[in-house]
Parts: C-alpha cells; sequence; structure tokens
C-alpha cells in the first residue's frame, strides 16, 4: 500500500498535465485563454477530489494485491 503522501503527489502531477490539456482545449472552444482555464481550473479541481478519492478507496481493497495474507482468499 502507498502513503498518503505519494498518493496527493501522484494525484498532483497527474492534474497538471490534465490542467495544461483543459487550457488548451479550452482555448480551442471558446478562442479565449480567460475562459479556457476557468473551464480548467474548475475541472481540475474536480477532477483531483475523484482521482484522490478513487486512488484512496482501491487503496483499502485488498483484492488482487500481490504479498497480502488475504490476496488468495478473495
Amino acid at each position: 500500500m502507498e502513503t498518503r503522501k505519494r498518493s496527493l503527489v501522484k494525484a498532483v502531477s497527474w492534474q497538471a498535465w490534465g490542467l495544461l490539456m483543459m487550457v488548451l482545449l479550452g482555448f480551442f472552444f471558446t478562442g479565449s485563454i480567460s475562459a479556457g482555464g476557468q473551464l480548467a481550473l474548475l475541472s481540475t479541481a474536480i477532477g483531483f477530489l475523484c482521482y484522490l478519492l478513487h486512488e484512496r478507496l482501491w487503496a483499502a481493497i485488498h483484492w488482487g494485491m500481490v504479498g497480502r495474507s488475504n490476496a488468495d482468499t478473495l
């Protein structure tokens, strides 16, 4: 299982890439860096929280993990 700090760093780095892509897409569709940036920030905030929750929930599930004592029984 990974630490909360590792999960947080992974989520932040993933969202940084996502933010950049959303700014570019927002600009492409709206023609405005401001509007594209606002859409990107909102999307990034929502995506960050969802991703972090998803990672922590899966970290608590032992199914399919190698090296766990109960991994073979589930």
